[in-house]
């Protein structure tokens, strides 16, 4: 992507002096208006407050995790051998489900995930139209954000050259 971003930004500053000059680039900074915009700051305290619910879900789970484990220690020498086969997988599942829940929660594709994409995909819809319509507005031609890595927020269809390419490479 790096790569991509950087040859059409080596393109554009190639153009001769006469179109370069006409060309009206803008930029913005999406860390910026997603850190001073209310929707998102909202939608950041919502999955803040879930995380640490998560967090406090498995702080209970590894403190009986704990009990469980010293309890055990404590009377492993008087438990017959049958007893202490049950326990230990006792433990054994608490371990799995702690591991699970974690996953389930903060892995990839987990809850955290899903719902960031929910409360968040709004608010980036929202900013991307605002962009649009400052970019026809201000009749700018690309719109980068600066935020990161090199990215086209906004560009004009004219300067699209997606279908010279496929023909190139047919």
């Amino acid at each position: 992507m790096k790569k991509y971003s950087f040859a059409i930004l080596s393109f554009l500053l190639l153009l001769s002096s006469s179109t370069f000059a006409q060309l009206q680039i803008g930029y913005v900074n999406s860390d910026s208006i997603i850190k001073n915009l209310p929707d998102a700051q909202d939608a950041q305290k919502r999955i803040d407050a879930q995380i640490q619910e998560w967090k406090e879900d498995i702080q209970k789970m590894e403190r009986e995790l704990d009990a469980k484990k010293k309890d055990f220690d404590k009377r492993k020498l008087v438990m017959s051998d049958n007893k202490k086969i049950v326990i230990e997988k006792e433990i054994e599942k608490l371990e799995a489900d702690i591991v699970k829940f974690r996953d389930g929660k903060f892995g990839y594709k987990g809850e955290l995930y899903t719902q960031q994409e929910e409360l968040m995909k709004p608010i980036q819809n929202k900013i991307f139209t605002a962009i649009e319509e400052v970019a026809k507005d201000e009749e700018l031609d690309f719109i980068f954000d600066k935020s990161g890595q090199i990215m086209f927020l906004f560009a004009k269809e004219e300067y699209d050259v997606t279908d010279l390419v496929m023909k190139k490479l047919q």
